[in-house]
């Protein structure tokens, strides 16, 4: 590492350009992804510059007093090899203090995360395709009034409650939509869908059945096209079923790891749960 390096937080638009390198490394972001990082937690994002060059970056973010996140790790090509990733992943990581800290990695960097006290949870699969469209006249746009009532729900499947971030997330942009299945006592299922770099990406979804999620699933390819994008944890079996069903490609697998007491991912009711963003979890 050179003298001149140097760890701080990034700023609002150094955030664009980290999407920018997420989207090179073909993690494929949304296009209007950075506005909802960005509410979960102002103070969370962090690059590492080398004579005033940017090299590196990380997000370690907060979404409670017991919980971290950590993603967007990314060394450009350049300065990689020179310990100059690894020396911002450790100043990132003091943000997060004492609490739980979970990340979705690649598996061939499960031995690196394990050395800095991470342990192996589950796996999220990436589900890439196209689906019929079928609108449904049981699936309606959600509204400021539903926001409160999916965060509950997503945070009884996800094992954390994020509120700052989703609640941002379930907000209306001009490339993301959240839509909720009306049941007939209640929410039976929900999905927020954002417009990506390539294609959409649906996440969270939550449901109660298959029918349920298929149909949201089907709304969303006829009110925003396609490809569809899913990434399922491993405990939604069901769900990984569907994506099957539906002849959707199964893609690249994450690692779900975490330092301190693991959190239960995926424990949707029957099982039918996509996590929000492999980014802020």
């Amino acid at each position: 590492m050179t003298p001149n390096t140097e760890f701080r937080t990034a700023t609002r638009d150094e955030l664009e350009t980290i999407l920018d390198w997420a989207a090179e490394e073909g993690w494929n972001p949304g296009l209007e992804d950075a506005a909802a990082f960005w509410r979960a937690d102002p103070e969370g994002f962090f690059v590492a510059s080398v004579d005033g060059e940017l090299a590196a970056a990380i997000s370690v973010v907060t979404h409670t007093a017991d919980f971290a996140f950590l993603g967007l790790y990314i060394a450009r090509p350049a300065f990689r090899g020179q310990g100059i990733g690894y020396g911002l992943w450790q100043h990132a990581l003091k943000h997060a203090g004492a609490r739980v800290v979970g990340l979705d990695g690649v598996p061939d960097q499960q031995d690196n995360y394990a050395a800095s006290g991470f342990d192996l949870f589950s796996a999220t699969t990436r589900f890439t395709g196209e689906v019929a469209a079928r609108e449904s006249d049981n699936v309606r746009v959600a509204t400021p009034e539903d926001v409160a009532a999916l965060i509950d729900l997503e945070a009884a499947a996800s094992g954390v409650r994020k509120p700052a971030y989703l609640g941002a997330w379930f907000a209306p942009a001009e490339s993301r939509q959240t839509w909720v299945m009306q049941g007939t006592d209640g929410v039976a299922g929900f999905c927020t869908a954002r417009r990506c770099r390539e294609g959409v990406k649906i996440g969270p979804l939550w449901a109660r059945s298959e029918a349920d999620a298929l149909a949201l699933i089907a709304h969303v390819a006829a009110q925003m096209g396609g490809p569809l994008t899913l990434d399922v944890p491993d405990p939604s079996a069901p769900l990984k079923a569907l994506c099957q069903a539906l002849g959707l490609t199964p893609g690249f697998a994450t690692a779900r790891m975490y330092r301190g007491t693991p959190v239960p991912v995926g424990d949707a009711p029957g099982g039918y749960f996509a996590v929000s963003t492999l980014e802020l979890g």
